[in-house]
């Protein structure tokens, strides 16, 4: 079972499977407009979709907050291309420097 958490003293979302910690997310902030720069999953946790509930997770909790966020992980750009109902979550001004629509 994976859990994804809040870690702020990192700077950091955390995913962790039966307590062991399998990735994380970092980011730049706090918002308005957070940057997530850098996504990892260990090694022993590859391939199981975990950096995708990660991102998942932690892009929800995003707009909960209402802030906007930065792709400048590869990753997490990619999710954003990918999931489109998540678009709204990077500013439209913002959009282009990341290779994303406008709209």
């Amino acid at each position: 079972m994976a859990e994804v958490r809040e870690n702020r003293d990192e700077n950091r979302f955390e995913i962790w499977v039966d307590g062991e910690l399998a990735g994380f997310a970092e980011h730049r902030g706090p918002g308005p407009v957070v940057s997530y720069v850098h996504t990892e999953i260990g090694e022993k946790f590859g391939g199981q979709g975990l950096a995708t509930q990660l991102i998942r997770a932690t892009l929800d909790t995003e707009r909960e907050r209402g802030s906007k966020i930065l792709p400048v992980c590869p990753f997490v750009k990619a999710f954003v291309e990918k999931h489109r109902d998540y678009l709204d979550l990077v500013p439209a001004n913002r959009r282009a420097a990341f290779g994303l629509p406008e709209s």
